[in-house]
């Protein structure tokens, strides 16, 4: 199966979101909510997508750190299918997230292992999310093969693995060979001249790459 391509809505306001979502929301696969605009406008612009999008894949990127329940059930209760946890956060909040949305995300923050990458999986947790952070890309940090073995790594445990940060239509080459479950764009997207052009091109290169 060839990966997804999914939107970041990294914006400061739901109207900047639908306004993104306007040019791209037919050709991407999936639509996130991303953690500011979640910070914003509460559960406001999950609603507004499903809305729109009744039949799209919904992600309210919430990096719940507590309250797992509690987050997950008023994410579903809005209309999205997925929403996601942080790294750091204790089993029994995942657990308790797993039990309410139809799929949880793990996003890889920080000073993870892969020892507790194996309780997640042992927990039922089927999808992680591999970051390179807005800070570590400003700082000079770029995709190398120490990202990409880790990610083969978390493939082989049997996660479904996207990856997101400072991707472009090139760095998709990057992964090539490796089943990555979905790429993540945002601004690479967002803030292009054309955002309809730049979602299509993505989904070009992963089909010509997958």
């Amino acid at each position: 199966m060839k990966p997804n391509l999914q939107i970041a809505l990294d914006s400061q306001t739901l109207a900047e979101a639908l306004e993104t979502v306007r040019e791209v929301g037919d050709v991407v696969d999936i639509l996130e909510v991303g953690t500011v605009l979640c910070l914003q406008d509460g559960m406001e612009p999950v609603r507004a997508l499903r809305a729109l999008y009744p039949e799209k894949i919904i992600l309210a990127d919430t990096k719940c750190a507590d309250a797992g329940s509690t987050v997950a059930k008023n994410c579903k209760d809005a209309g999205a299918d997925w929403m996601t946890v942080i790294c750091c956060a204790t089993i029994p909040t995942m657990e308790a997230a797993n039990k309410e949305i139809d799929q949880l995300q793990v996003e890889l923050y920080g000073d993870w292992t892969f020892e507790q990458a194996k309780q997640w999986k042992e927990i039922g947790i089927e999808q992680v999310v591999y970051h390179q952070s807005r800070d570590a890309l400003l700082s000079g940090e770029t995709w190398g093969d120490k990202d990409l073995d880790k990610i083969r790594k978390l493939v082989k445990m049997g996660f479904k693995v996207s990856v997101t940060g400072g991707l472009d239509v090139n760095t998709i080459e990057l992964f090539k060979g490796i089943d990555v479950y979905s790429f993540i764009a945002g601004r690479g997207i967002a803030k292009a001249s054309n955002p309809k052009k730049a979602a299509q091109d993505f989904k070009d290169k992963i089909k010509e790459i997958f």
